[in-house]
């Protein structure tokens, strides 16, 4: 399979996943859609992790973003849903098994240099009694879902929230 083509097949990854995000934002499916078009870097995964209670959430401390989920850039030839598992890994020291439903799929601009990114947020419950180890000057920690933490993304908090409600409640793919 020639690079081009690995592209595709990632790219193809993500708007199945988009496609199948319990939320979406920001007009991200059709912005996606015009996105194909054309080359499209970067892409970022992260990970929304609760606990089972559906009471707290997993957050790292990123230098400059705050408190965020897990996550990071796609690497090139990485589809995203094993781009997510391991930045989950790297951030928290958590290896875990990520739900079938993408969470949520956005468009935003992590960083002033780069141009919109679509962002595909996948989800994981794990027990808080799970030992954490992030990395290095990014330390993760568990927040209560009912209080606010300090982000650049505060629209993530609601965001967030209403997930865990949804899983909550057991609602999935075809339920909404």
């Amino acid at each position: 399979m020639s690079h081009g083509e690995v592209g595709q097949v990632i790219l193809d990854e993500a708007v199945a996943d988009a496609r199948l995000a319990a939320w979406e934002f920001d007009g991200a499916r059709a912005w996606l859609e015009e996105a194909r078009r054309h080359p499209m870097e970067p892409l970022a995964a992260e990970v929304w992790v609760t606990d089972p209670d559906f009471e707290h959430v997993l957050l790292v401390k990123h230098r400059v973003r705050g408190w965020v989920p897990p996550g990071g850039k796609v690497e090139p030839g990485e589809a995203p849903r094993v781009a997510a598992a391991r930045e989950l890994l790297e951030e928290t020291g958590l290896r875990s098994e990520l739900l079938p439903e993408p969470a949520a799929v956005a468009v935003r601009s992590y960083r002033a240099d780069w141009s919109p990114t679509l962002g595909l947020s996948y989800a994981a419950v794990v027990g808080r009694d799970v030992p954490l180890a992030g990395e290095q000057n990014q330390p993760a920690a568990w927040f209560r879902l009912d209080t606010d933490w300090d982000s650049v993304f505060p629209e993530d908090r609601e965001r967030i929230r209403a997930h865990a409600r949804r899983l909550a409640a057991g609602q999935t793919v075809g339920s909404r």
